[in-house]
């Protein structure tokens, strides 16, 4: 016999990877989940060639259409209800993003929505705020290939946010081609200004850190095995070990996919410095980024539909590993 699930989609079109997320909405003893069934993830880095040329070359951009078409059909035979596509720091650089866009809309029916940082980092809000304590008070850090956002968290709200156009796929480029992190037109010292005015002003004792790069070097410090937060120390430990390896160590030794190896040290520090100028010793590193918020949007949304029997409107909790507060 089938059950029957109510299913929802988000895909996230990152600059390093594109990742779609199906997930299940569960009620059960009073209770909204929403369960991850499907989770598939492509490593395409429009972003390496949209900060290096300006725009996503025709080759890459056929793949990308060709990734879509089977996330669409992935979707198809799971029966999803709804879904939802955003792209972040890559295509809204891109010169041709919007004619890419364009092209995936008349050849597959799908809809993208280029997003800024500050609307990427509300839809990660909608998840983080369920992993935090009251009376702490946090610096979330979320680093992608473009981008990096940061919000501060008093007593469980956000009280301040911003993004900068550094991630680590802009400062490996940046880093290879011989320059310094202080030559980007002085992003670097204004983020390092920022994190410093505002964790002191907020008294945060304690960071967050979300996206790929900190969910995998998290996974290789000993804090993982019992799901504790990661201390400064040991992230800096692991990335002067990981720095002083070959990109062949990397993928054959410490078994790095090749489209994190090369990635997982420059977003590594940017991790770190954020966290020694914001004065923390240690971050939790819940496994979610913006598909769970996405999803959590759809579900917000599609309330109404999603609950034929009136059940009241409680928000689903999150389905996140790793996710201690402690």
């Amino acid at each position: 016999m089938e059950y029957q699930l109510t299913k929802l989609a988000a895909i996230d079109i990152g600059s390093n990877a594109v990742r779609c997320q199906i997930s299940a909405v569960l009620f059960y003893n009073g209770r909204y989940r929403l369960k991850r069934v499907e989770y598939v993830r492509y490593p395409l880095r429009l972003g390496e060639d949209v900060f290096a040329t300006g725009e996503i070359p025709t080759a890459k951009a056929d793949k990308f259409v060709k990734f879509l078409h089977a996330l669409k059909l992935l979707m198809e035979v799971h029966e999803v209800s709804h879904h939802l596509i955003c792209a972040t720091s890559a295509m809204r650089t891109a010169a041709n993003g919007a004619a890419v866009a364009a092209r995936v809309r008349e050849e597959l029916g799908l809809d993208i929505q280029v997003i800024d940082g500050q609307a990427e980092a509300s839809y990660i809000n909608r998840v983080i705020e369920h992993l935090l304590e009251d009376n702490r008070h946090y610096l979330h850090i979320d680093v992608g290939g473009g981008s990096t956002e940061f919000n501060i968290y008093h007593d469980r709200h956000k009280v301040a946010a911003q993004s900068f156009e550094i991630g680590s796929i802009r400062r490996m480029q940046q880093e290879q081609s011989g320059g310094t992190v202080q030559e980007m037109n002085g992003l670097w010292q204004r983020m390092e200004e920022w994190v410093r005015e505002n964790a002191r002003r907020y008294h945060v004792t304690r960071a967050i850190g979300t996206g790929g790069n900190i969910g995998k070097l998290y996974s290789m410090t000993p804090a993982a095995s019992g799901h504790k937060p990661a201390t400064r120390r040991s992230l800096q430990a692991l990335l002067e070990r990981l720095g002083g390896l070959s990109m062949s160590e990397r993928v054959n030794v410490a078994m790095l996919n090749p489209d994190r190896a090369d990635v997982i040290v420059p977003a590594g520090h940017i991790y770190l410095s954020a966290m020694e100028w914001a004065g923390v010793s240690s971050m939790i590193v819940p496994d979610i980024g913006l598909k769970d918020g996405l999803l959590q949007a759809l579900f917000e949304q599609y309330f109404d539909e999603i609950n034929p029997n009136e059940h009241p409107k409680i928000l689903p909790v999150p389905d996140v590993e790793n996710g201690v507060v402690a």
